[in-house]
């Protein structure tokens, strides 16, 4: 009898026990400024990540047995789940340029260790064609994707239910195309084990929130996951969504504030407030409609190599 679900439903159980103990002891969410309905946050409990992102870490640890490779992901994966946690909890938050610098020591950290244990080779999914790749290419392209992942991730998170739902989504599509054999499947399945019960209370109207303890853990996630698979690529697809919708606003303030080009002057970022703002939709369809739109990617690509 397989016994994997022993570990997902153990950091299920611990998780939803663990938030419900320690919800009030978090730091409050100080509202946001200039996102749509973002006052509404404030007074919440924030940095939900610490509860959950810990859990799993544990959880996978236990799981894998002695897998150095995981090891070095899920420490780098707590490493960057404290930094959130740490500016989630400071009176004032981290500058940008400070973040950015902890999440590409991150990201490189992650590019050598995956270098080191797996080499450069990849596997087009779509292709079925593999090739190999210079150590420094593939080192700059991993680390760049895994600093990407971050950062589009944690801006999505910004509607009650919307970045942990994408992220099952993503996370879930890389399991059914790696299969059933491939351990790390197990670790995709303790993350979204543990997101169930913080989604339970992130529902909209939301009672607390991950905070960028849990935006940039899960980020950080997504990108090991695509390395993992051997198709990095398939982030494109897998996480079109979280990409599209975080990566508009990143692109836009880049564009702006190092080249002074403006463009996508009429379209709110990210793309959930333009959705909320401009064309009228609420909370719970933009989320809904958002993971519909996933689905459907990441189902198509799935049945056509099916």
């Amino acid at each position: 009898m397989d016994l994997l679900f022993i570990y997902p439903l153990a950091a299920f159980l611990a998780t939803f026990i663990l938030i419900a103990k320690y919800k009030d002891k978090l730091p409050s969410d100080q509202g946001r400024q200039y996102a749509v309905d973002g006052t509404l946050s404030a007074g919440k409990p924030r940095g939900t990540g610490i509860i959950f992102v810990s859990v799993f870490v544990l959880a996978s640890m236990a799981y894998v047995g002695i897998r150095p490779d995981i090891y070095i992901y899920l420490i780098l994966i707590f490493i960057e789940m404290l930094t959130g946690f740490f500016d989630d909890k400071a009176e004032k938050p981290w500058s940008e340029y400070k973040k950015a610098i902890l999440d590409l020591l991150v990201s490189a950290g992650i590019a050598v260790t995956y270098i080191f244990f797996n080499g450069t080779g990849v596997n087009l999914y779509l292709f079925d064609v593999s090739f190999e790749l210079p150590k420094v290419v593939f080192g700059i392209l991993a680390t760049v994707l895994v600093w990407a992942s971050i950062n589009v991730t944690n801006c999505t998170d910004g509607v009650d239910g919307l970045s942990g739902s994408l992220t099952i989504v993503t996370l879930l599509s890389f399991a059914v195309m790696m299969g059933r054999e491939e351990t790390f499947n197990g670790v995709i399945y303790i993350f979204v084990a543990v997101l169930l019960p913080y989604l339970w209370h992130n529902a909209n109207p939301s009672k607390l929130m991950m905070g960028d303890a849990g935006s940039r853990a899960m980020g950080t996630l997504i990108a090991v996951t695509a390395l993992v698979s051997k198709d990095p690529f398939m982030f494109l697809i897998f996480a079109a969504v979280i990409m599209f919708d975080g990566g508009l606003g990143l692109v836009k303030v880049a564009l702006l504030r190092f080249l002074k080009i403006k463009i996508l002057k009429n379209t709110r970022t990210p793309l959930h407030d333009h959705t909320r703002k401009e064309r009228g939709w609420s909370a719970t369809q933009t989320v809904f409609r958002f993971v519909v739109i996933q689905i459907a990617i990441s189902g198509l690509i799935l049945l056509i190599k099916a």
